[in-house]
Formats: structure tokens, sequence, C-alpha cells
């Protein structure tokens, strides 16, 4: 795990101003996002939800103030920005967790225009008030199902890789919960002997509720939490500070044991030494950890001029954090606080360690073998042909195997003379060149004229595991233009992929000659559920390829199932099945 929190809360990382118009977010997300795969990134946690608003389009609470500068009020131009994130991400090899808080709701009591349809105001009696914080109540079940409902709602709707909360449970000091959940504590509070066992109780009980949900919209997606490094003063030996246990009603002991998350990222934003020694918690996570992954929190922001004020690391701190990290069994990776630390910041020569050290080489995320370990299948027809901006690389994801590939791995080597052992050339991570969501690729970096370069693809499940590589595909960088081998040799031919599809269909027709050509959609009846293009015709020859986002006529997603694509022309017919999950 290589990741990084993107703050979206006060503007932190992204975006920039409340003021800037859709277009510079849009530009800035992208420099960011590139600035963090060239960092060597493999992971973003995208803040979605800080008071309990949305950074995407939601039917359910309203949209940030941190993005148009009034909750409720849409960006417009319109633009999604989980969306756009999901996107940016997985383009650049990364995967993208949807980072919540999962029951702040109001940061500054009258200090700011709350939405008609913010919690605090349709469900004014599932909030507690402290100072001028204002917090969902987790004691009422109700409000639990809320949050559930929300997290479900973007698992949903969203091609996310993972669900992280960071460790806003009930709230922190000064504004700490002292009696006035006590009407609560009251009412449901049976079989407790103190509201503090109660309230952690609450929080288990919610930790599994949203597990349950997210493994039951798509066991693929990764469920995880940052609670605060230290879970109790004194423990262990040496340690000393807030506790978390007794303060924000936290017990990741609990949800470990029960393995209700699939990881957890400890906030361990501290030096070697000292009475938060990084050391120390980081092996008693791992000694608690009952095999669950941990991935300690790492404070970039201690290591950036800008941002660690008179609590500044040293330039060596954080690599022998990372060293720590890599030599203690148990511990998985790491992720960094926050985006904006890393990349061109004058973080004291972090970014070029990264760079040229600990993430010279691109790297899956880890498995996690407590979870599904099946492997899938190998992707076949491998093919490479010349576009404007380089190589393009297509293949047919594999519809069998003990698990389904939702990324693949992409390799490439140059080889003169001999062609290249498959096995050997997927087994060294320094081939590896990218990792895509699409069963396509475009390689934009640059040849060397009169080499050979192969390729071939493996395909990894959402547990990273991954399966057997493809055939092998070559090109030869042949002066100016490159000659690719084999040839794409497709004559009227019909092609779809993602084969099963969940969010969108690609279509590819190749004609030998001009036609008039018909695009239409079949379920397994017979009915036609759309008409691709709206009807529209192409009329010349060549490789026409087109994007569906698998809706009916009225605009409706389809339901799971297989159907038909088929291509007419006056004289002949071409179709093509696919399956589309959810």
């Amino acid at each position: 795990m290589r990741g990084a929190w993107v703050t979206t809360v006060y503007n932190l990382d992204w975006p920039f101003s409340t003021f800037d118009p859709s277009s510079v977010q849009m530009s800035d997300m992208k420099v960011l996002f590139d600035e963090l795969e060239r960092t060597g990134i493999n992971a973003i946690f995208f803040q979605i939800r800080s008071e309990s608003d949305a950074m995407y389009e939601s039917s359910i609470e309203p949209w940030s103030r941190y993005l148009t500068g009034l909750q409720g009020r849409e960006p417009d131009p319109f633009f999604d920005p989980l969306e756009l994130a999901i996107e940016l991400a997985h383009e650049r090899g990364m995967e993208l967790h949807a980072w919540m808080n999962p029951f702040r709701a109001v940061t500054i009591t009258n200090g700011y225009t709350i939405a008609a349809n913010h919690v605090t105001k349709t469900h004014p009696d599932w909030i507690l008030s402290v100072n001028d914080l204002q917090v969902i109540n987790p004691g009422i079940p109700e409000a639990r199902d809320y949050i559930v409902d929300v997290v479900s709602d973007v698992v949903s709707r969203y091609e996310v890789d993972g669900i992280h909360f960071d460790d806003y449970f009930y709230p922190y000091p000064p504004n700490m919960i002292l009696l006035e959940d006590d009407a609560t504590f009251n009412q449901y509070g049976s079989g407790f002997l103190n509201a503090n066992d109660w309230r952690r109780d609450n929080i288990n009980v919610f930790v599994s509720d949203v597990q349950s949900a997210v493994k039951g919209i798509d066991p693929g997606v990764k469920f995880g939490i940052s609670p605060f490094g230290i879970w109790k003063s004194g423990v262990p030996e040496g340690i000393s500070g807030l506790s978390s246990y007794d303060v924000v009603f936290s017990d990741p002991l609990t949800w470990m044991e029960a393995q209700t998350v699939d990881y957890l990222v400890p906030q361990l934003y501290w030096p070697f030494g000292g009475g938060q020694d990084f050391a120390l918690l980081a092996e008693w996570w791992v000694e608690q950890s009952s095999g669950i992954h941990i991935y300690p929190g790492i404070a970039a922001y201690r290591a950036d001029v800008a941002t660690s004020g008179s609590n500044g690391f040293s330039a060596s701190e954080i690599p022998a954090q990372l060293d720590f990290s890599r030599q203690t069994d148990g511990i998985e990776g790491n992720v960094f606080f926050r985006a904006r630390n890393l990349g061109p910041a004058s973080n004291q020569g972090l970014t070029d360690a990264l760079k040229n050290h600990y993430y010279s080489t691109k790297a899956f995320t880890a498995q996690m073998l407590y979870t599904d370990v099946g492997t899938p299948d190998a992707p076949t027809s491998l093919t490479a042909s010349l576009i404007d901006e380089g190589v393009f690389l297509r293949w047919d994801p594999p519809l069998t195997g003990f698990a389904y590939a939702n990324k693949f791995g992409i390799y490439r080597v140059r080889s003169d003379a001999a062609v290249p052992d498959a096995l050997e050339m997927t087994n060294d991570e320094q081939n590896l060149i990218s990792i895509s969501w699409d069963p396509e690729f475009t390689d934009t970096d640059a040849l060397e004229i009169g080499g050979r370069y192969y390729y071939a693809i493996t395909g990894v499940t959402p547990n990273s595991i991954e399966g057997p590589e493809t055939n092998l595909a070559d090109v030869m960088i042949l002066g100016t233009g490159i000659d690719a081998l084999p040839e794409r040799m497709a004559l009227s031919s019909l092609d779809v992929f993602p084969n099963p599809a969940r969010s969108f269909l690609t279509t590819e027709l190749s004609l030998e000659q001009a036609a008039e050509v018909r695009v239409q959609i079949f379920d397994v009846l017979g009915r036609e559920v759309a008409d691709l293009y709206k009807g529209a015709s192409y009329r010349s020859a060549g490789l026409l390829r087109g994007r569906w986002d698998l809706v009916d006529q009225a605009g409706q997603q389809l339901t799971p199932g297989v159907y038909m694509v088929v291509a007419r022309t006056a004289t002949e017919r071409i179709s093509q099945s696919f399956v589309i999950l959810r």
C-alpha cells in the first residue's frame, strides 16, 4: 500500500478555492493526481464527506460547501468530483478509496449556511451539540442506519475500490461528549453498566453494519478505518497520550478480532523515541491485528516546511519510518497525510526518495489473505497497433477463473533477438509499466528506434491477486513509425469490451468498405432495449468506436443479465453477446 489522503475539508488539498470555476478545479485535480502518480502512490484516499455533505452528486445529502462556497449548491458547469477522481486515478493505475467522516455534521454552529436537506434540518432529533460542534448521535440506531445508507449509495453507484473512515466517531476534546447523550443512553442502553461501554458498542455495531452493507453490494470493495495512533495511554508500556478508547470510544481491537474491517491505518504521526514512539506503536498495532492489514499513517506534513510549524521532522525521519515499515512483518505499506505535502512540496527530499528508491517501480496494493484469494484466468486476444498517441493495446478480459479481474497489469520488455519468456517477463516488477482498469491501454512513452518491444497483460482481482499472462504482442520501431505485429486484420467485425460490463461498454466495429450501419442492443427475449447513438448511422469505412453507459432508451440503468449487440447493414448482420454485472 502506497497511499495518500486527498483532503477536501477546509480546501486543504483540493479544490484550492471555492471561487475557482469548474474547469480550473478539474484541471487542478488532474495535476494533483499526476504528481501523486509520479511520486509512486498507488492508492488515493479522496475525502468525499466531511460535514454530512457530499463531494459527489447525491440525492441524500447536500453538495459540500468546500466545492462551491455554499452548501447545497452544485458546480456550474456541472461535474462530479468523485466520478472524475475515480476516472483520473484509474487512468493512472491508482486505486480510489472514498474517504468519509462518519458522524460530524456541523463544524461551527451558525458559522455558515446549512442546506435544507442537511441532516441537521431533516432530523434535528438525531443531533448532539457540544460547544460549536454538531454530530450525528451514534447511539440512535436509525441515525447509524442513515450513514450506512449513504455508504451503500456510494458503493452501488460509483466504481470505488474502497470505503475509508477517519477516526471522528464521538468527538475529540475540547468537544468531548459528557452528558449530552444521557437521554439516548436511557432509551437504548439497556444491558450496559455504563455509558462508555454502550458508546463503544454503538461504534462496533456501526462498523459491522457498514462492512456488511459494503460487502453485500460488492465484495471486492475494501473497507478500512484510520484510528488515532494511541489506543490507550500506557499501552504499550512507555506510551503516553490521549486514549482514543476512552475519549472517542474507538475500539479497533474489536474490529480486527471480528474482521469487520479489511485494514487499519493508525495515525502514527510521531517520530522514533519519546512518549509516542513510532516503532513501539507500529509493532503494537501489528501484534493486535489478527492478520488484518496495518498501514501506518505517515506525517508527511511534518516534513514539509510549509506545514510543519515547530513540530518539523528531520529529513531522515520519514525514510527511517519507511525502512522500519518494510522490515516489520505484518506492516503491508503506508499512507501519507497529506497529498499536498508530496509531489513538488518542499519536503526535504521526501518526494525524491519515494520516486527514486522506495516507489521506483509500479506495485499492486497488498493481498489480503483473509478474504477472497481466488485467481482469475488469463486475458486473451492481446493486440498492439499504432495510433497517434503511441502503441494501443487491447485485450479481452477473462470470463472464467476462481475470481474476476477488475484491473490489469501491463508489462513491457525490449528484446531485439529472442522472444522473451512471458512468465519471467511478468514476474519482474521492473517490467510493470502500468495498471489499467479498462481492457485497453495506450503506451505513450517514447520508444527507441530500431527496437522490438513485447507486451503481456495479466488480470488482477480487487484483492490484488494476479493471474497468468496473455499471449505476447510485439511492435518494431521502424524510423519514425511503429509497425505493429500482429496487425489488426478484422474485416466487418464487431468487438465489445469490457465483458462482463459494470458501468459502460465500448463497441468496436470494423468495416472494409463504406456502408450505412445501425447498432442496437437486445435482451435475451429479443426485445430492443437501446438504439446506440440515437439512430445515427455509420457511413465510413475503418475502425469505428463508441461508448455506451448501459442505459435503456428511457435513460434507466439496465438490470444485470445477458444482452446482445447487433450491428446491421442492408445485407449483413453481426452480433456479439455480453454480460452486465452489478
